[in-house]
């Protein structure tokens, strides 16, 4: 019995010493910690924040907050110190502080914090010592912890100083509202964006990939370090490996090129992506470790026949995003932004312009899980900053302090910026181009004194411009006396600094005036040149320059805007601004922003949206909107049919802004008894019939007049108006308006209705105004009051409307169009969350007569 205990002992000791091995040698890894939860925030001008001292509470209250975090967001909307540019919403100087641990193991490691994004004129300090800065307020950086680290306690505090409060033409949001990491690693390591991958060579036989890993060699003795590839297909599985022995160095870069048979494509319908494990070892020990996601695909811009992807060729049907989302502002949470990406796919969409700054890299993540083409683009100023507005869209009456920007910046920061932006998204295999800039030449005045027309007179929307190099070259030398011309030296500039780390995208920007362009140098440092708003060029620029690609950057969500592109092969595709509705360049007040866009500010789908969806999509579709005909920019003339007439805006500087706009239809069918409404219809299908209470009022067939809109003036009977498309005679789509009656009722749908109980995870929880038959009731306004219980939280609330500057941060609001939408999110409980919904009244009342709904979601 004692000779057994004794082996139960010594099997137990090693047990443990085989444990206590297993432990160190993770914790020689790298560890990355969710950096999100517990800080602490202030928002107060103080100077001395960052000094470690007793009296912290002194300095006023300190507010618990998790990150993502705009504190903009949660202001209210206001016309003191706030601006139309950027939205109606206030900002400040905010103070961040957290806690954290670090331990002796810790103190042997290198140690560094990640921001993906603070906005803006950020300064961090550790323990009261500064670190770094950083004034772009879309870039993502490291702060180094280990020079001033402690054992056990240990404070980080940020400084976002965002006094010039209309510093740019959106809403930017304020504060640290993109996720932070705490990283640590081996003395021997893998720099931060030290991975690089490559697929050179492509086809369905065979892939030849690239790895450059760069490394920082430590100090200590390198014994017997070796560098170990894995390639993992999507099932995690390993599909092909390489290792190779590192010699003693400092710093070195290693590159392992790595054959692949067979490989699995990334394609726009199926993005199937692979890891590459690269892995540090120290006698055959791993000490350090980095998985990069990316996808093995081939693309290529050609001057006469657009893009091809995997030597297929794509046509680009492009939207334009700004990195807000809503009532979230720019604090999103990953799952807002793949919904918003899924309604996108949905519609046909499968491209994005990341205009006009660096995106969040989680977007970027579900770009490439999700299947869209990206641009990448960094700046929107350079040395010159563009105009803000104060009251109104294109007033620029922005002043002084409060106008104060990147551009302040630029010269010392802009190669570091744009280089990081390069790194940081290099793997990414939705990215197709990096983009150097967006209008740029509207700070450059000589550019626009350059353009040259026929008739003598700018005209940015009708004839293009003449595009003689000759006569262009020699007006253009007129207007800058020989000077050197700043744009063109610093695009050279800005492409080097790209080239200098990718060889293996295109660079682009995004140009209002290219003829001008051509000949000032600029275009020669792209490599495949954005038109903005000028497809009436695309012809002319392509006959002076066949040689060169071509695209729409920016483009008007109209059906010419896109035929243009379908009708020329050599233009692969457009930019539509905009995907979704965006806070800023807006008012006059309550105008937060602008609805211009496929879907607003909610997700919910616009009549524009419903009629790109029959452009980007072959199933069959139908839609119908309806509008006053008094207040209609369409009237029929007997002799030249449906004639447009522009409606004159409200403000008269403003006016310009009705190429953006839409037509002023929605989905109503209320109005007085025979008053004369214009129908719209939008269709794919072969022949269109509208129907008013089951009689017939005749079929039309789409054509490319008009937009592609179909007209019915009808006078008004309650009832149903219908249309149904036909193709080859045979009914294949449908869509329905009804009169409504006073709400009974709401109808209530969750985008999930089961969370991760992680405390990021959503659902997006639509509500309807319903009618006691049913039907949406869509101009009859109500307050709704959402309750949450159980394992969630009330996010946000939102109604979609551009006019809506009521509180976000609510659990209350006025529905549009007989609309309201709550985002919930979960927490770290799980559990069931229940969300009630009932209409209230002026005093907060349940109003009897509708009665209120609920749903349950789920957290696991």
């Amino acid at each position: 019995m004692k000779i057994r205990s004794l082996w139960w002992v010594s099997l137990f000791t090693l047990s443990v010493l085989l444990l206590i091995s297993k432990l160190h040698a993770a914790d020689n890894t790298r560890h990355i910690s969710d950096f999100n939860f517990n800080w602490q925030f202030m928002l107060k001008d103080e100077n001395a924040v960052f000094i470690n001292d007793d009296n912290e509470q002194s300095l006023g209250s300190w507010q618990t907050i998790n990150i993502p975090h705009d504190w903009s967001v949660e202001l209210d909307y206001t016309e003191q110190n706030a601006a139309s540019s950027t939205g109606f919403k206030p900002a400040g100087v905010g103070w961040y502080r957290k806690e954290f641990n670090l331990s002796d193991d810790d103190l042997n490691k290198v140690v560094w914090l990640e921001f993906d994004g603070i906005y803006n004129n950020s300064q961090v300090w550790i323990n009261g010592h500064f670190v770094t800065e950083r004034p772009n307020g879309y870039i993502s950086f490291v702060a180094p912890v280990s020079k001033y680290a402690l054992k056990g306690k240990n404070v980080v505090t940020v400084k976002v100083n965002r006094t010039a409060y209309n510093d740019a033409r959106w809403y930017t949001g304020s504060g640290i509202y993109r996720d932070v990491r705490l990283v640590k690693v081996h003395q021997h390591h893998i720099k931060h964006w030290g991975v690089q991958v490559t697929t050179p060579e492509v086809s369905r036989q065979k892939a030849s990939i690239h790895i450059n890993s760069a490394l920082n060699i430590g100090t200590q003795r390198n014994s017997r370090l070796s560098l170990k590839v894995d390639i993992l297909d999507a099932n995690g599985e390993i599909v092909t490996s390489s290792k190779q022995k590192l010699k003693h160095s400092h710093s070195q870069t290693i590159n392992t090129e790595i054959a692949l048979k067979h490989p699995v494509l990334w394609q726009l319908d199926k993005p199937t992506l692979y890891k590459a494990r690269v892995s540090l070892l120290q006698k055959s020990k791993t000490i350090d470790q980095v998985t990069q996601t990316f996808g093995i695909r081939s693309f290529e811009f050609t001057a006469d026949r657009g893009f091809f992807l995997n030597g297929v060729q794509t046509k680009i049907k492009g939207v334009n995003l700004h990195h807000d989302a809503g009532a979230v502002g720019a604090a999103v949470p990953r799952e807002v932004w793949r919904y918003r990406l899924d309604k996108l796919k949905n519609l046909g969409t499968n491209a994005i312009r990341l205009s006009h700054n660096p995106h969040s890299p989680g977007l970027l993540d579900l770009a490439d899980e999700m299947g869209f083409l990206v641009i990448a683009e960094m700046f929107d100023d350079w040395l010159v900053a563009k105009d803000k507005s104060v009251v109104f869209l294109s007033d620029n009456a922005g002043k002084g302090e409060s106008v104060k920007s990147y551009t302040e910046h630029f010269a010392q920061w802009a190669e570091q910026d744009l280089a990081d932006l390069v790194r940081r998204d290099f793997n990414h295999p939705s990215v197709i181009m990096w983009s150097i800039g967006n209008e740029i030449e509207w700070t450059y005045p000589y550019y626009t004194q350059a353009l040259i027309y026929k008739n003598g007179k700018v005209d940015y929307h009708g004839e293009p411009p003449v595009y003689t190099p000759e006569r262009l070259k020699k007006k253009f030398e007129e207007v800058t006396k020989g000077k050197p011309d700043d744009l063109a030296r610093i695009a050279q500039y800005l492409s080097k600094i790209v080239k200098s780390l990718d060889t293996s995208r295109p660079i682009t920007s995004g140009l209002v005036t290219p003829s001008v362009g051509f000949v000032s140098g600029y275009t020669d440092a792209l490599d495949v040149v954005g038109f903005n708003y000028r497809a009436q060029e695309y012809d002319i620029a392509h006959a002076t320059y066949p040689d060169i690609p071509l695209y729409g950057s920016e483009n008007w969500g109209t059906w010419p805007e896109w035929k243009a592109a379908l009708d020329r092969e050599f233009i692969p595709g457009i930019f539509i601004w905009t995907g979704f509705a965006y806070k800023g360049e807006a008012g006059p007040w309550p105008r937060k922003g602008l609805e211009i866009s496929l879907f607003d500010y909610a997700g919910n789908t616009t009549p524009r949206g419903h009629q790109f969806e029959t452009f980007w999509v072959d199933k069959p579709k139908v839609y119908l909107a309806t509008i006053d005909a008094e207040l209609s920019e369409y009237t029929f003339d007997q002799v030249d049919g449906w004639v447009f007439t522009e409606r004159e805006h409200p403000v008269k500087q403003m006016q310009w802004v009705r190429k953006w706009e839409w037509y002023g239809v929605s989905e109503n069918w209320n109005y007085k008894d025979a008053q004369p409404v214009i129908t719209h219809v939008y269709s794919n299908t072969e022949e269109s019939e509208l129907f008013i209470n089951g009689r017939s009022l005749g079929k039309q067939t789409i054509s490319d007049d008009n937009n592609r809109i179909l007209f019915w003036e009808v006078p008004f009977e309650a009832g149903e108006l219908r249309v149904v498309g036909y193709n080859g005679g045979k009914p294949v789509a449908e869509y329905a308006l009804h009169t409504h009656t006073p709400p009974t009722k709401l109808n209530i749908k969750a985008t999930k209705t089961t969370l991760e109980a992680d405390h990021y995870d959503v659902s997006h929880i639509h509500v309807q105004l319903l009618d006691k038959n049913g039907n949406n009731v869509v101009n009859d306004e109500y307050t709704v009051l959402f309750e949450i219980t159980g394992a969630g939280k009330l996010l946000v609330v939102d109604n979609g409307w551009e006019n809506s500057v009521q509180a976000e941060k609510s659990d209350r609001l006025t529905t549009h169009q007989g609309r309201a939408l709550a985002i919930i999110q979960s927490t770290f409980d799980k559990g069931q969350i229940e969300v009630n919904v009932s209409v209230i009244d002026k005093n907060g009342q349940a109003i009897a007569s509708i009665a209120s709904s609920s749903i349950v979601l789920s957290a696991n």
